[in-house]
């Protein structure tokens, strides 16, 4: 069975060939404990102490919280209050993934409210009042991330009933090119695949000027070469990818590891 038939095989998600995917939350390290004492927005809490934590593996709805030229997201008040309402005065439980703090030292962790162990984060998804979010040093716990998130989209729950949120279709290339800056989930068939400069291109279109693309860098490569999965096997594949948008030409995202790719049919 090739890589990507086994991508296929484990739920049609790339992050299925990762090794020990199914236990991923088994393997996340305990950290502190601590009690809420303010919610930043729907995916950064600050703990008693001052410790500031970042929500890994999650987007929620963002505040311009007085950022130039930055408005609030649609719903992004009602992600904050959801959060507050479950964790703020109550004991979580940290425990990280792989990085446990980023350049501004804020802690990034999966957080787990006590005594029940509620996985907030899932929690957050399940109301859909955040997106799956992944970075490529901090990529345990997606596939139940994944499962939580396409059961709030099912069901149209919070941001999923929102058109701001709404999955783009790749063949339309110029209004993804009009939400430049922003982070978006685009589906569509991948047309070609193509290779210059050590980089993997995803191709949805034949005018490489205006056409939506997927890039994947080298490092990503090395991502997807340690994970099984060769890049080419996705001409064809319908697939969903998730990322920030720029512009390059035509509009296009930029893919550092496997998980920001979802196939959906081959």
């Amino acid at each position: 069975m090739n890589g990507l038939s086994k991508a296929l095989a484990v739920g049609s998600l790339l992050s299925g060939m990762l090794s020990g995917s199914a236990l991923a939350c088994d393997a996340l390290q305990p950290g502190p404990s601590g009690i809420v004492a303010e919610i930043i927005d729907g995916d950064t809490l600050l703990l008693a102490d001052g410790a500031k934590v970042r929500l890994i593996g999650i987007q929620a709805p963002k505040l311009a919280q007085g950022r130039e030229g930055m408005v609030d997201w649609p719903l992004a008040n009602v992600a904050r209050n959801a959060l507050s309402d479950l964790v703020r005065g109550k004991r979580v439980q940290l425990r990280y993934a792989q990085t446990a703090k980023d350049r501004y030292g804020r802690l990034l962790a999966h957080v787990f409210v006590e005594p029940n162990d509620i996985w907030v984060q899932q929690e957050m998804l399940e109301r859909g009042l955040a997106r799956t979010y992944s970075l490529a040093d901090n990529r345990l716990c997606l596939d139940e991330l994944y499962r939580a998130e396409a059961r709030a989209r099912a069901e149209r729950a919070g941001i999923w009933s929102d058109s701001f949120y709404a999955i783009r279709s790749a063949g339309q290339p110029e209004k993804i090119a009009a939400l430049a800056g922003q982070f978006e989930l685009v589906e569509g068939a991948v047309q070609s695949t193509g290779h210059s400069g050590g980089r993997v291109y995803l191709n949805f279109g034949t005018d490489y000027s205006k056409d939506f693309t997927i890039v994947i860098n080298a490092d990503g490569l090395r991502l997807f070469e340690a994970a099984g999965i060769d890049p080419d096997e996705l001409d064809g594949a319908l697939i969903r990818v998730r990322g920030w948008i720029d512009l390059y030409g035509g509009p296009r995202i930029m893919v550092t590891h496997p998980e920001q790719i979802e196939v959906l049919a081959r």
